[in-house]
Formats: structure tokens, C-alpha cells, sequence
């Protein structure tokens, strides 16, 4: 098996601290081989080469579809896992499921192995294997973590293809009156520097808007950059993110479809683990962290209305995780004893709803984009050629 890189600190027992590199099959082993030499170990950190960290993610759809196939074709845990590893061309990624298929040599279960690698196993997907390995039952939660991850793609590929159009005829607008401000208004402000006041209050504050471009317009352009760039750091804080997000979900109709996008993702990820073999009050904790910062407090006291033995709808409508459609199909879940599937419904109803209403957001904004873009970009020019109506009409 290929050897990992490991960065050790350690005593050395001439009473020094030693910095040094040992190739290891993993961290245990590295540690062993420490100890081995009569050292005492302060750390040891995985020593990642340039571009690995991202090679060395797995895709868990690819990855699951084809541990099922080869399932399917006869083959054991071990005997997929093992072929898996032969064909793996990615050498990070190779080393990824070589590891997995050494804990599977020692004994050790597939939920095990998977847990030792976080960076490309989700805790959702190892609570996944080990409820599956309980059951005997991976094939099928594999399959089930396959449709559920299909179901999410699907959902925010709509959201996004939804925003493609009017992002790039914003961006579209913004490049052109930047354009007409920076380079083609301080060129007719030198024109019209002899006008004076003569000029209307609109066309003169937008020639002083040129002459200072036209005077200062690499000051400018390098304070423009420099905020833009200081405007994504903030933006990128998750403190600011959640902030902005609060002020999104008091809107109207916005709040309410954001709220209706996290509850169509905890429904369908508690449904999938429930599905799986997990209990519900598990379920729920393991899902807690795909809500936002202000669901998730209700979520962790309707999970503990649900381990003190209330029912699972009620402690769902309570503390308002719930629609009214929702919560007649909850307890109609209850009592059948198919949660999983029931959830698994009220996300797919909710996943209709969203792309409704994305659908009827996209007809209205497209249109009122183009009209904003297009009124903005025409006062420009008007008022760049206004000046010039008023002489000609001056000389006739």
C-alpha cells in the first residue's frame, strides 16, 4: 500500500523536541513508529501535498453506484472495495480507498473505515452504512443515499440554472454603464466644458461625474476594486451571511419559500435515515445541521419533545417545522408506522412547491431586469446627448 506523509513533533529522549517527516500507512502507524524509536509524541498531522486536499475527495454518488454494482454482480464488501481500488486512476483518491480496504482486511466494519476519513465521507453517509450494516441491508441504503442526493442536486441546480439569467443581465447592465461612465461620459464632459451652466441639472451632474473620472479615474478604479474585494470578504463571514439571511426570511414571500427550502431538506434527509434503520431522535440530531442558524433551536426542542414521548407531528407543528399539508401527512405516517416514507413525500411536495414558485419568480424578474437595465442604460445616454438636442434646437 502506498505510505502517507505524516508531520511529527516529538521528545527526543536526549530531552530536545524533534520537527520531522515519517511516511506511514496512517496516523496509528505513524505514532508507532515514533514511539518505536524511543520518543515521546507531542502531534502528528497529516502532511498534505499541493492540490491533494481536493483530489482526495471521493464523489459519493459515483463512488456509491459502483459499490453497488459490483454488489450486485456477486461480489463481497471487501471484493468491491478491493476492486474499486485497482481501477482507481486518482492517486490521492487511490490512497483514500486503499486505507478503507486495509481496515477492511483487519476486521473492522465499513462504517469504521469510511469514519477515518472525513474529508471525503459526510457523517450522513457513515450514519447511513452503519445503520445499513445493522440490517444487513447496504445495498439498499445505498440506493437510498443515491436518490437522495440526486433529489438535492436536482433542487439547487434548478436554483441555480433560475439565477443564472438574471446574474449575467445584471452583470451584462453593469459592465455597459460602466462603461458609458468611465470611458464615454468623461470624453463628452471635455465637449461640453464650455456649456457651463447652460446645460440641464441632470446632464451637468453627470459631465461632473465625467470630468472627475476623467481626472481621477485610476484613483477611482483602484478604490472600486479594492471595496469590491473588501465587500466579498465580508460577505463571505458566515456571521454577515446569517444576518442577511435573518433579513431575507422576513420578506414575505422570500422568508417563506427560504423556510419551505430547509424544511424540504430535514424532512428529506430525517425520511432517508429513517428509512435506513435510524431512529427518529437521532435522525433528527444528525439533521440539525442542515438548517439555519435560527431553525435549528426549534428543531432541538422538538427533538426533545419527541424523546419525552410526544408525537412526532405535534412536536413538529408546535415549534413551527411544519406546514399544514405536512402535518396531516405526519400523522398519517404515525399512525402506518412509514415515517421515512411519508417524509420522504413531504419533501418531494415540497420540492414541487419551490420550483412553482421559482418558475413564477423567474417570469416576473427577467422581464422587470431587462426593463430596469434598459431605463438605466437609456437615462445615460439621453442625458450624454441632451445637451446637444438643445443647440440644434437653439440654431433652428
Amino acid at each position: 500500500m502506498n505510505a502517507l506523509l505524516f508531520r511529527v513533533k516529538a521528545h527526543d529522549p536526549g530531552g530536545g523536541i524533534l520537527v520531522y517527516a515519517v511516511d506511514a500507512a496512517d496516523e496509528s502507524d505513524a505514532r508507532r513508529q515514533v514511539l518505536a524509536a524511543g520518543r515521546q509524541v507531542i502531534s502528528i498531522a497529516r502532511h498534505w501535498m499541493p492540490g491533494e486536499g481536493r483530489a482526495r475527495r471521493i464523489p459519493l454518488v459515483a463512488f456509491s453506484q459502483e459499490l453497488v454494482a459490483l454488489l450486485d454482480a456477486g461480489l463481497t464488501i471487501v471484493e468491491s472495495i478491493d476492486t474499486l481500488t485497482e481501477k482507481e486512476a486518482v492517486p490521492t483518491a487511490r490512497r483514500a480507498l486503499e486505507q478503507i480496504r486495509s481496515r477492511l482486511f483487519e476486521g473492522r466494519p465499513l462504517s469504521a473505515a469510511l469514519e477515518e476519513l472525513p474529508q471525503s465521507f459526510p457523517p450522513l453517509y457513515i450514519a447511513t452504512v452503519r445503520a445499513s450494516e445493522r440490517t444487513g441491508s447496504i445495498r439498499e441504503a445505498l440506493l437510498r443515499f443515491v436518490a437522495y442526493q440526486q433529489q438535492i442536486d436536482l433542487l439547487r441546480k434548478k436554483l441555480v440554472s433560475a439565477s443564472i439569467y438574471p446574474l449575467v443581465l445584471c452583470g451584462a447592465g453593469l459592465l455597459v454603464s460602466l462603461f458609458l461612465l468611465g470611458y464615454v461620459v468623461p470624453r463628452f464632459s471635455t465637449i461640453y466644458a464650455d456649456l457651463g451652466n447652460q446645460l440641464p441639472f441632470a446632464s451637468r451632474m453627470l459631465m461632473q461625474w465625467g470630468q472627475v473620472m476623467h481626472d481621477h479615474g485610476l484613483a477611482m478604479l483602484t478604490g472600486f476594486v479594492v471595496a469590491g474585494v473588501a465587500l466579498a470578504r465580508v460577505a463571505s463571514r458566515p456571521a454577515v451571511r446569517a444576518a442577511v439571511g435573518r433579513k431575507l426570511a422576513r420578506l414575505p414571500m422570500v422568508g417563506r419559500q427560504m423556510h419551505i427550502y430547509q424544511l424540504a431538506r430535514l424532512y428529506r434527509t430525517v425520511g432517508m435515515l429513517l428509512r435506513g434503520g435510524m431512529p427518529a431522535v437521532t435522525s433528527f440530531e444528525m439533521s440539525a445541521g442542515l438548517l439555519s442558524p435560527g431553525l435549528r433551536p426549534a428543531l432541538a426542542q422538538a427533538t426533545q419533545a419527541v424523546r419525552e414521548g410526544q408525537s412526532l407531528a405535534n412536536s413538529m407543528e408546535h415549534f413551527a417545522l411544519t406546514t399544514p399539508v405536512a402535518t396531516r401527512m405526519l400523522r398519517v405516517g404515525e399512525r402506518s408506522g412509514n415515517m421515512g416514507e411519508m417524509m420522504e413525500r413531504i419533501a418531494a411536495f415540497y420540492d414541487d412547491e419551490l420550483a412553482r414558485m421559482v418558475d413564477v419568480l423567474t417570469r416576473i424578474i427577467e422581464p422587470a431586469l431587462m426593463t430596469l437595465v434598459g431605463v438605466v442604460i437609456g437615462l445615460i445616454v439621453v442625458l450624454m446627448y441632451f445637451p446637444i438636442f438643445e443647440l440644434a434646437g437653439s440654431i433652428q
